[in-house]
């Protein structure tokens, strides 16, 4: 774990701060080995995935290098090398999801 990744998450407000945090575990969780570093001022693994606090929510991002358009499909937003998804509560959380889409793109 990275000391910068602890400063960032710790800056930020509730509920962003706990979703971070959580979703961290998510991806450590299921690869333990996975570099982490900070990168474009936000959390990045290993070029594939990132996390960003935003004022009302937390986007993790995911890579499309490799995915076919179904996998593709399952991701939000227009990016043509990125996908998010938005989580807006601790709630919104489903953790075998995220870590079925982390597999995805691994």
């Amino acid at each position: 774990m990275s000391k910068n990744v602890d400063d960032y998450l710790n800056k930020q407000n509730s509920p962003q701060k706990e979703i971070c945090y959580k979703l961290r575990n998510i991806i450590l969780k299921t690869f333990p080995n996975i570099k982490e570093e900070m990168k474009l001022g936000v959390p990045w693994y290993e070029e594939k995935y990132y996390i960003v606090a935003l004022k009302d929510h937390v986007n993790l991002g995911f890579s499309l290098k490799g995915l076919s358009k179904e996998e593709v499909g399952l991701f939000k937003g227009s990016g043509k090398t990125m996908k998010i998804i938005e989580i807006r509560s601790e709630d919104e959380i489903d953790e075998r999801e995220i870590r079925k889409l982390l597999k995805i793109v691994k």
